[in-house]
């Protein structure tokens, strides 16, 4: 897993990037059945988007990120909201397998992913997660909407026009998270012996100007993030294009992909849609 998110580029994450509404949560707990006796590994989690939410829900929650900035945003939230059990754990998709020996087989509801798979050797990272996962516990791969500036609205737009001026080449990458992103996070999972389902939560939800900005930095490597001159004049930019609104509205489609752990005796895949 990809690390160079540290410095200004996780304070913009962290204030910028959305949250989870609570129907995601109720999404995740009724999918693996999520309870108070239950660990949940929160891998790729950032600044504890989706992992301090989910604390609330079960007895600990592990997020690891192979970025110390992000890790010390999150441990700082969590200490600022009271929550006392998540842990924090500097590692990537390759330390899976130690965790193991580390929490013991069999002793984990769900392995959440949420935007970072992308990063990631899927197959890899599927067929490791197995001795982890108690049975009925799986894996939850989450999308938490399109990236802001590939989405079909004018404000959109109007925000890759300018992206695309400040950056000087055209934006086609939209991190795996269209239906091709998608397909390849089903495939994985049903090769590595998963039963699938999925389903997804869809809601409408105000976006400042200043979130908008701040999230397109969020989501550059620190190498790559323009000087905060450009920044500055970039914001304008925007601000100009959209006509001077301060917040527009955005259609927040996010995607659940799940991969319920099974004996690996039964036969047939099973594919399953829900709204």
């Amino acid at each position: 897993m990809a690390t160079g998110f540290g410095g200004e580029v996780a304070t913009y994450y962290a204030r910028h990037r959305r949250g989870y509404p609570p129907e995601v949560l109720d999404a995740l707990a009724a999918a693996f059945r999520l309870g108070g006796d239950d660990t949940v590994v929160d891998l790729g989690c950032g600044t504890g988007q989706l992992s301090l939410p989910l604390a609330d829900r079960v007895r600990a929650v592990v997020g690891m990120d192979p970025e110390p900035d992000m890790l010390a945003i999150a441990r700082r939230t969590a200490v600022e909201q009271g929550t006392a059990n998540a842990v924090w754990m500097l590692a990537g998709d390759s330390e899976v397998p130690a965790l193991s020996r580390l929490l013991g087989e069999r002793t984990v509801g769900a392995l959440t992913v949420a935007v970072a798979v992308h990063f990631m050797d899927r197959d890899t990272l599927f067929e490791a997660a197995r001795p982890l996962l108690r049975p009925g516990g799986g894996i939850a791969v989450v999308t938490n909407g399109d990236p802001l500036w590939t989405q079909e609205t004018e404000w959109s737009l109007a925000l890759r026009e300018c992206l695309e001026r400040m950056l000087g080449h055209p934006l086609t990458g939209r991190c795996q998270t269209d239906e091709d992103g998608r397909r390849r996070n089903r495939e994985a999972l049903v090769r590595a012996g998963y039963r699938y389902e999925e389903t997804s939560v869809r809601y409408d939800a105000p976006l400042t100007v200043d979130d908008m900005v701040g999230g397109v930095f969020s989501a550059m490597s620190a190498e790559h993030l323009p000087s905060s001159r450009r920044r500055a004049a970039f914001a304008v930019d925007v601000h100009d294009a959209l006509g001077g609104l301060d917040m527009v509205t955005e259609r927040v489609d996010v995607r659940l992909q799940y991969g319920i752990a099974r004996n690996r005796a039964s036969s047939g895949d099973s594919y399953v849609t829900r709204r």
